[in-house]
């Protein structure tokens, strides 16, 4: 999904548990050039981006594990629920084993811009997790395709979506996944022109409002997820 572009050097609000994922972590995108603060827990991510926001220092994107201390829950997934109502427009990327599909809901039935959702054990490269990074900076919508499978499981209603062509639905598929037109046209082996017409049917069919592209794009995406 495209999206406005991300400065080069980051500034992340990195929290996680785990001390040795959170030092390798922090690590592995202080060598690409970003500036890194790293918390432990919910209370301590929100504690410091209220800091933050009292130094008009607002961090570009916050990565946030899912179940951290004390419960071991759903506490991180929470308190970015708490920072998104009280900052919409703060970029998040959920870093989880888990997927937490009530919450989750609710996150992406806001304004889905800047939010991403990726799982721990399906990031196989490091690249794929500081792209993804990237572009939740920048505004796009980033699930990981497990996040979308389970999430088009919890929906209960179509909403239209019976509407759209079997081509339409698997283009709809890897936009959810945050593919731009580009990638789905290398995967789907299609002309960018046809990936583009399909795009355009999707948004007719699912009588989205006529807005800017990117906006329409997390639309039909939240239509898709059922939220």
């Amino acid at each position: 999904m495209t999206g406005p572009t991300a400065p080069a050097s980051l500034r992340v609000l990195l929290a996680e548990d785990s001390a040795i994922l959170r030092d390798g972590l922090a690590a592995l995108l202080t060598r690409r050039g970003h500036a890194v603060t790293a918390v432990g827990d919910g209370a301590a991510l929100e504690r410091e981006v209220a800091r933050l926001v009292r130094e008009d220092a607002l961090p570009d994107v916050v990565v946030a594990d899912i179940r951290m201390p004390p419960t071991f829950t759903d506490e991180g997934l929470r308190a970015v629920l708490a920072l998104r109502a009280r900052h919409p427009a703060l970029p998040v990327l959920l870093f989880s084993q888990y997927v937490e599909t009530r919450y989750a809901s609710r996150l992406l039935a806001g304004d889905a811009r800047g939010v991403g959702y990726l799982l721990k054990d399906r990031v196989a490269d490091v690249r794929d997790f500081v792209d993804a990074l990237g572009r939740v900076a920048g505004g796009a919508t980033v699930l990981d395709p497990e996040v979308v499978t389970q999430l088009m499981g919890s929906a209960a209603a179509d909403d239209g979506l019976d509407r759209l062509s079997a081509r339409e639905r698997e283009v709809l598929g890897l936009m959810a996944q945050g593919r731009s037109n580009g990638a789905i046209a290398e995967l789907l082996h299609l002309s960018y022109g046809a990936v583009e017409k399909n795009v355009a049917a999707i948004f007719t069919k699912l009588d989205l409002p006529q807005d800017a592209a990117d906006h329409r794009r997390v639309l039909a995406v939240l239509r898709y997820l059922g939220v």
